[in-house]
């Protein structure tokens, strides 16, 4: 129930930083020198709490999900903090069953299946939208890029509130069905924000992979499911009916929100203080996560950090060109496949939904092969500090991806048209594009998040922004570009550019060890890394000198009494 754990003097200060990264050990002190006279109980708490930040240092953080930062005021008393009983503690939601997660995975893979969703089921409707408001096309895509904008500022601003918003269904004008979106986008983001986070609560190192992988069913198939039911619904009930019924999809999420219970470990511990604080009318009881942050402070560091890495850190940048210009080219399929299947192929506007399947089934074909991918990952030589495989191995499966994705959308460009070639060859190579995008979506982040370890959260923040932004920029010229020079020769434009960034991860695969190393942040973690292993080191040397002394004096006194 209670751990002694040593807390840092009260002039001690915790940093402007978000949750995940408070937990930092350059952050943290010992609060005093340990005398001969300490316990050896206190000596070895002070071990263990060195050996979990250090652990913390390596491990990603929760991803983008942010609450508030918290530090200990140094007024507390360690006999009485606050922890996890054991490993096996049924507190903790890496223990709860099997059951009640599965529960939970279908619960955020569904609401960020529904942010996704709204998003792409909104394209099949552009052309009614441009007509009902008397409007140009080009004026309606504004709706997908403020939407895509308000995802990405959404990320940045909300998540640290953990709001969720519902999004409004009827709009007069067109401007307000454009200011509408945004903001449905800018409170639904939250759920995209929080999701990766929540998946890694509820499961071990050895199941993340696992789980990430089923949960990220919901985000690449969103654009897939948006124009099957946006194209349908729009050509029987009207535009206007697709916010309906994204409003009674939602209506499932909140029967699995009042189902689900709170899975960050800060939260739990605050929460169980709290409540023996109140059973034992003890007010001694705390946790080391009491003391909260301002919203200021909060706000601070998610705007800023993410930002200064998104411009200084060379991974980042790099990385942050490669993912949303992955992920702006898909979002451009919204614009290509209305005019392939539409116009050139005469397909109705709900069938023409359906050529996206091909995305989707390449989708799931790339999630299905988690564990063929995972042995993969696993047969990379190990890195003899941590003993598991280094960050790179990850880059071998976007490496792969990498190829796929321009081999689909050339594939594309060559047989959308004209009419005469079969329709299923645009869509076969759908499968090919779907899974080299999902491939990029899974394995290029969780490279970013385990080369950043503690600043994970920051690194993926700046990337959402610049991916949301370009997916949302790129709609807009894609009309011009299809208009002017076909379907044909835009594909194969798109399709040589995703061939000439192929470099990136190939470099990253090879070379990205020493890329991490010339890390200005990256080396600070790990110098900061080292440096509380030898304070480790010291602790667990003076528990075994104080173990020996204790052993002597227990000799020395059975001599005296014989």
């Amino acid at each position: 129930m209670a751990s002694p754990q040593h807390t840092p003097n009260e002039s001690q200060k915790w940093p402007d930083q978000s949750q995940e990264e408070s937990m930092a050990p350059e952050t943290y002190s010992l609060g005093g020198s340990t005398t001969s006279e300490d316990s050896n109980d206190h000596v070895e708490a002070l071990a263990e709490e060195l050996s979990r930040r250090i652990s913390r240092l390596s491990d990603p953080a929760t991803l983008t999900r942010r609450v508030t930062s918290v530090g200990t005021t140094g007024t507390t008393d360690p006999n009485y903090e606050v922890d996890y009983e054991s490993e096996d503690d049924p507190d903790n939601p890496k223990n709860w069953t099997v059951k009640y997660k599965a529960m939970a995975m279908t619960f955020l893979s569904w609401n960020t299946l529904m942010v996704v969703l709204y998003s792409t089921s909104y394209t099949s409707g552009i052309a009614d939208i441009a007509a009902d408001f008397q409007s140009s096309n080009t004026i309606v895509t504004l709706g997908l890029t403020f939407y895509l904008i308000g995802l990405a500022a959404g990320s940045m601003l909300m998540a640290p509130l953990s709001e969720v918003y519902g999004r409004k269904p009827v709009s007069v004008s067109v401007e307000t069905l454009i200011i509408v979106r945004f903001f449905g986008a800018l409170f639904g983001s939250v759920m995209i924000s929080t999701a990766p986070g929540m998946v890694s609560d509820l499961v071990t190192d050895e199941q993340r992979a696992l789980a990430m992988s089923i949960w990220s069913i919901g985000p690449v198939n969103g654009p897939v499911v948006g124009p099957i039911i946006g194209g349908f619904v729009t050509q029987y009930l009207g535009w206007r009916w697709m916010n309906w019924i994204a409003m009674m999809f939602s209506a499932v999420s909140v029967v699995f929100a009042l189902l689900m219970k709170e899975t960050y470990s800060p939260i739990i511990l605050q929460k169980k203080a709290a409540r023996l604080r109140k059973e034992t009318d003890e007010p001694r009881w705390w946790s080391r996560y009491d003391q909260k942050t301002s919203l200021g402070e909060m706000l601070k560091v998610n705007l800023g950090r993410p930002f200064v890495m998104a411009v200084t850190e060379p991974i980042c940048i790099f990385w942050n060109i490669y993912i949303a210009i992955v992920y702006g080219i898909l979002y451009l399929c919204f614009t290509a496949y209305p005019i392939v299947f539409r116009d050139i192929r005469g397909w109705s506007l709900g069938l023409s939904g359906l050529a996206f399947l091909g995305i989707g089934v390449g989708s799931l074909i790339m999630i299905a092969c988690e564990p063929l991918i995972r042995r993969m990952i696993n047969n990379h030589k190990k890195d003899p500090e941590t003993g598991k495989p280094p960050p790179e191995a990850m880059v071998s499966i976007v490496c792969i991806a990498a190829v796929l994705v321009p081999a689909g959308e050339l594939w594309f460009a060559w047989t959308c048209a004209p009419a005469s070639i079969h329709w299923i060859a645009p869509i076969l190579a759908g499968v090919l594009f779907g899974a080299g995008n999902t491939g990029v979506f899974i394995y290029a982040s969780n490279y970013l998040a385990y080369s950043y370890g503690v600043y994970a959260a920051s690194a993926m923040a700046g990337n959402s922004v610049v991916r949301s932004v370009l997916g949302g920029v790129l709609p807009l010229v894609g009309t011009y570009l299809y208009a002017g020079i076909g379907p044909n020769w835009s594909g194969t434009l798109l399709g040589l550019l995703e061939v000439i960034i192929i470099p990136i991860p190939v470099v990253f695969y090879k070379y990205g060890y020493k890329i991490r190393e010339k890390s200005t942040l990256i080396s600070q973690m790990q110098e900061d890394k080292r440096r509380l292993e030898g304070k480790r080191k010291r602790l667990l040397q003076r528990l075994e000198a104080n173990a020996n002394a204790n052993a002597e004096a227990e000799a020395e006194k059975e001599k005296m009494e014989v």
